[in-house]
Formats: C-alpha cells, sequence, structure tokens
C-alpha cells in the first residue's frame, strides 16, 4: 500500500513492536494525528477465540461513560402507545409497516434500530439488508426491547455494540481527538474491561493475544494485553 508524507512521519513516532501502557498509547495517538478533521479514537484487539464455534462467539454492548462523539440517528420501529414514548426519549424517526417498506426498497440512513417484540414477525425479512450493516434489531444488544425509552437513551448517550469477526478481531470507535486523554483512557478502560469479562468459559490458552489504538489517519499504537487483561476485575 502506498503510504503518503503525514503517514510516514506518523509511524517514526510509534515505535515498531513497543508495548505501550494506556496513559502513554493515547499520547502518542494525538502526536501521530495530523487530520484536519477531529478524527476518531479507534480501539481493535484480537483474541484466542473461534467464532465459528457458537460457545465462543464474544458479543455484546457497552456503555462508555463520555458516549462516542458522534451524533447517534435512532429509528424507533412500534406501533400504539410506543410510538410516543419513542419520540419522548429522543427518537429521530419512528414507523411501523412505512419505514419497514422505506428499508426493502434499500433505505437505511440510520446509526441504529431499535423495535418492540411484536415488530419483529416483519423485520425479521429484512435481514439480509440490515444484517450486513450492523444494523439488524437484536435482543441480546437491548435493540429489541419493550423498554424504547431506555434503549433510546442508551444509544444517544454512547452504547456500542462490538461483535468478533470471523478471524477473531473486535474493532471500535471509542471516541473523538477533541476528547481530553482522561476520557479516552476511561472509555479505553469501559471498553477492554467488557471483553475482557465477556471471555468464554470455553476459550483456551492466550485470551487477548494483542490489542492496539489509532486514529482515523494515524498509525496503530500496540498496547500492553497484561495491562487490558487487569480492567476485566
Amino acid at each position: 500500500m502506498k503510504r503518503g508524507k503525514r503517514y510516514k512521519e506518523a509511524v517514526t513516532k510509534a515505535e515498531k513492536g513497543k508495548v505501550n501502557t494506556l496513559t502513554e498509547a493515547f499520547s502518542i495517538v494525538r502526536q501521530t494525528a495530523t487530520a484536519k478533521f477531529d478524527e476518531t479514537v479507534e480501539v481493535a484487539c484480537r483474541l484466542g477465540v473461534d467464532p465459528r464455534k457458537a460457545d465462543q462467539m464474544v458479543r455484546g454492548t457497552v456503555l462508555l461513560p463520555h458516549g462516542t462523539g458522534k451524533k447517534i440517528r435512532v429509528l424507533v420501529l412500534t406501533k400504539g402507545e410506543k410510538t410516543s414514548e419513542a419520540k419522548a426519549a429522543g427518537a429521530d424517526m419512528v414507523g411501523a409497516d412505512d419505514y419497514i417498506e422505506k428499508i426493502k426498497g434499500g433505505w437505511a440512513d440510520v446509526d441504529a434500530i431499535v423495535a418492540t417484540p411484536d415488530m419483529m414477525s416483519g423485520i425479521g425479512r429484512l435481514g439480509k439488508i440490515l444484517g450486513p450493516k450492523g444494523l439488524m434489531p437484536n435482543p441480546k444488544a437491548g435493540t429489541v426491547t419493550q423498554d424504547i425509552a431506555k434503549a433510546v437513551k442508551d444509544l444517544k448517550a454512547g452504547k456500542i455494540e462490538y461483535r468478533v469477526d470471523k478471524t477473531g478481531n473486535i474493532h471500535c470507535g471509542i471516541g473523538k481527538l477533541s476528547f481530553a486523554d482522561e476520557q479516552l483512557i476511561e472509555n479505553a478502560k469501559t471498553f477492554f474491561g467488557a471483553i475482557v469479562r465477556a471471555r468464554p468459559t470455553s476459550a483456551k490458552g492466550t485470551y487477548m493475544k494483542n490489542a492496539s489504538v489509532c486514529s482515523t489517519m494515524g498509525p496503530g499504537v500496540k498496547l500492553d494485553t497484561q495491562e487490558i487483561l487487569t480492567l476485566g476485575k
């Protein structure tokens, strides 16, 4: 891959192979961020699990204490009295069959979809459209629920979903460079703590193989996995 001059200069500040504490890593990330926009701060880790086995699937949600810095557009699919509850909670869009038809036509201009259980018979047919986009409502993620108000408020406040991919990796944005270092570190600790606690009992050997943090346009900065493992206690 051809790299730009800025990236090459940034790489020299992130020593290859060196593991860093969270405090050190976020300092380096800030030094290597050269874009002219408010870059997202992203964390990634590779886990010692086999995602092909159902009992080793690492998936869940975590509420970041300082949010993600991103304005989340939430669609609520529901009917009846739950409609007013969704609007009062701050949902950007609320509807039922009208939005289901729009999605069937290819529309998906939202960041998250919440639904009441009675809507799932119609939403189930949208799996091939919403699944690849990460928008399919799911009880495990708290996006299929009767408590619409809580689901919407949590998403707006910075609740994110994590899920290991087929190669054993998890990747998520945890904030913006405009955040203070302390806020980014606290978000990272909350995120990694959730990952560590989600370790499947059937997973053997090294669980946290490696982890890193970077800005949108910056190089990855390697993290000390031993420090990360202590966050789940």
